[in-house]
């Protein structure tokens, strides 16, 4: 990596609890690539003076993390289609002082659930629960309901975000993931999908189940949105049923690749984005 100075363009994450992922990805590739970037994780304490920030200082680009999604909509000057669809943003982009914001989250878990269905590992026919209700959890809701699945209920504790993201999309609310397997019956669900920090490193619920291990040996494939650790307490349930699993870290790599070519206008090589991929993971 170049040594600091005053050319550098500085791309920046925005999280309650950042990881290294993201900084390890774009400092990799930037590196790779022979480009004057830098890329910093922050925690905000003031989420309103960080975007300012990001405009006044020539930020070029700012990745969104939980529980900030929505919250910077206010905050910056347009919404690309793929962040006003779902009213979630993950990404800015700083084009001269000007935001705008984009969901590079939608394009990673459609692009995974693509996958899975044409690996034979996933059908639109499945039911599906869904736990969560906040930015995240919309971009998932949507890239499920755009692959086709309909037989999908939204678990979250808040009624009034839980009600509105299910209306949204024609699904089920239900406010506890108990209720949500009454519902299911004997059968119980064919996938089970946190989007929830549950699991998340350093946070309250690091070694907690998003869904317990019955509803997990009961289903046909187990995805968690939590990038970090990349083998959470529900990944790890789910291959050891043996089930197809989808993680985080998945999603992580996508959406990152995605942000980088905004940011950059450059898009790498399949090759280096794996070995970004491979030293991200190797922390």
């Amino acid at each position: 990596m170049p040594i600091l100075n005053k050319d550098m363009t500085l791309c920046i994450s925005l999280s309650a609890r950042p990881s290294n992922n993201g900084t390890r990805f774009h400092n990799f590739l930037y590196e790779a690539l022979g480009l004057n970037w830098i890329y910093k994780a922050f925690a905000p304490t003031d989420l309103a003076n960080a975007i300012a920030g990001v405009r006044g200082l020539g930020i070029r680009g700012c990745a969104v993390s939980m529980p900030y999604k929505e919250d910077v909509i206010a905050l910056v000057d347009r919404m690309d289609a793929s962040a006003a669809a779902i009213d979630s943003v993950n990404t800015i982009v700083n084009d001269s002082g000007v935001l705008t914001a984009y969901n590079t989250d939608y394009t990673a878990i459609a692009q995974l659930i693509e996958g899975a269905r044409q690996q034979g590992r996933i059908d639109p026919s499945w039911s599906v629960l869904l736990r969560g209700s906040g930015g995240m959890a919309k971009a998932t809701a949507a890239a499920f309901r755009d692959a086709g699945f309909a037989d999908v209920t939204v678990i979250a504790r808040n009624e009034e975000t839980g009600r509105a993201l299910a209306d949204l999309y024609g699904f089920r609310w239900e406010p506890s993931v108990e209720a949500a397997l009454a519902a299911a019956g004997e059968r119980g669900a064919d996938v089970l999908v946190n989007v929830t920090p549950i699991g998340m490193a350093g946070g309250p619920e690091a070694d907690a189940l998003s869904f317990p291990q019955e509803a997990v040996d009961a289903a046909r494939l187990v995805f968690d949105v939590v990038a970090v650790p990349a083998e959470t307490p529900l990944i790890r349930a789910g291959r050891g049923a043996g089930k197809t699993v989808i993680t985080g870290a998945e999603v992580m790599t996508i959406q990152a690749l995605e942000q980088f070519v905004l940011y950059t206008g450059i898009t790498p090589t399949p090759e280096q984005v794996r070995e970004a991929e491979e030293f991200m993971r190797a922390q």
